[in-house]
């Protein structure tokens, strides 16, 4: 337990502090300011976000009356933050293997994955009516504490670039520098399916051995490349992974390690998590007109699927969404390849009653323009900020990972989302 004067702040207990946090979020608004906020709805976990990951611990920072005689009132504690965290082993660069030996597939790699510890700090709220009180500084260095005591090397955060509380607490107040800018890309489900091209490639489901050897193959080098990825991939969450494929070289298919020895000119793969089950997303705010039209304008998709009207989504009220991660491909056509993938998903978020399929991916990413989205739904700049945590262990040929240039992809952990 760590107490400064009336501020405690201490392991989240799930049976003492459930309602009180959930009342915090609750008066926490998720995203841009103005008259419609995003509103989350953890189902009854406020853990449900971190869960999933290797180690993660969440703390409350509770406010505490005092009796003049130093004795704490009965009756007179109040949640008044609350911050998340979580640690994984993950990708933090390469280096050019010189083994000559073989790797799965048959194939001999030219770089090597490099591993590293890296803390993801997330869901830090501060009750409005307590805030610019000292109270998200004392979050974060319980936080980072826990972290080093745990062996992390590096700590992350994600937040809007246009957060300027949160981006000067951490980058001001802390020392953490702007690291990657990936873009969040939301998709609307509409009231139809969408039409799937048909007659250069098919999309094929993969199993779950099948999609580790190919993420291992071809993504291990990719930044935060989870070096857990099995446990990613055999999570309740997570959907499935999907494979777009030329016909011919589909109708011929014979597994991954054939795949792998001799890939196509062009390939696309992505798997899908469901936050579904995590958590929901509400918009609040919207005027009866706007509430209207998207009624309206979903009751006329719906009555004529034909027509294809991109309709707007119901966010007015909880609604679940879908997640796309381990997007990536090769080849001229991968791109066309990727917008069926999604399209894919679009269509099976609609089975399931989910509003919108979402993805983030590295800004310079080619493969992020066959990736469907609305701007009005999306953030084209999200901002990662990293901190290098302990100075007395060796980088061995990386380097200081905070001062490295970006590459083309990064890999999104679902688990984090």
């Amino acid at each position: 337990m760590d107490g400064i004067g009336s501020l405690v702040v201490r392991e989240y207990d799930h049976h003492r502090d459930r309602l009180q946090v959930e009342e915090v979020e609750r008066r926490c608004e998720v995203g841009p300011c103005g008259k419609l906020s995003i509103y989350t709805d953890l189902l009854g976990d406020p853990l449900c976000r971190v869960r999933n990951s290797p180690a993660f611990l969440m703390l409350v920072a509770e406010s505490v009356e005092e009796a003049g005689d130093g004795e704490e009132k009965e009756g007179r504690k109040e949640i008044v933050g609350m911050i998340r965290g979580c640690m994984k082993t993950v990708t933090c660069g390469k280096w050019l293997d010189r083994s000559g030996k073989p790797a799965e597939g048959g194939a001999a790699p030219r770089h090597v994955a490099v591993y590293t510890k890296v803390g993801y700090i997330l869901g830090l709220r501060v009750s409005p009516a307590h805030r610019r009180k000292g109270i998200a500084s004392r979050l974060v260095e319980a936080m980072e504490t826990w972290l080093i005591q745990n062996g992390a090397e590096y700590s992350y955060i994600a937040t809007e670039n246009d957060n300027f509380p949160s981006v000067s607490l951490f980058t001001l107040r802390f020392g953490y520098s702007k690291f990657r800018t990936p873009a969040i890309l939301v998709n609307p489900v509409h009231a139809h399916d969408l039409r799937l091209p048909s007659r250069r490639f098919s999309l094929l489901p993969l199993s779950k051995s099948d999609a580790s050897s190919l993420y291992v193959s071809r993504f291990s080098t990719t930044e935060f490349f989870p070096r857990d990825i099995d446990t990613v991939l055999s999570n309740p969450h997570s959907l499935g992974t999907f494979l777009a494929l030329p016909k011919p070289r589909a109708a011929s298919w014979d597994g991954v390690s054939p795949f792998l020895a001799d890939p196509p000119g062009s390939w696309a793969v992505l798997s899908l998590w469901n936050c579904k089950e995590v958590f929901k997303l509400e918009v609040k705010g919207a005027s009866r007109v706007l509430r209207a039209l998207v009624r309206a304008g979903r009751a006329l998709d719906g009555a004529l699927p034909f027509l294809g009207l991109p309709s707007f989504p119901e966010i007015f009220r909880p609604f679940g969404a879908y997640f796309a991660y381990g997007v990536g491909g090769e080849g001229p056509h991968a791109t066309e390849m990727v917008r069926a993938l999604f399209e894919h998903a679009h269509n099976l978020a609609r089975r399931q009653g989910c509003a919108v399929v979402a993805t983030e991916v590295a800004g310079q990413d080619p493969l992020r323009a066959g990736i469907p989205h609305w701007r009005r739904l999306s953030c084209p700049e999200d901002l990662w900020c990293i901190k290098r945590l302990r100075e007395d262990y060796s980088d061995g040929t990386v380097g200081d990972w905070t001062k490295s240039p970006p590459g083309l992809s990064i890999f999104v952990d679902p688990r984090e989302v």
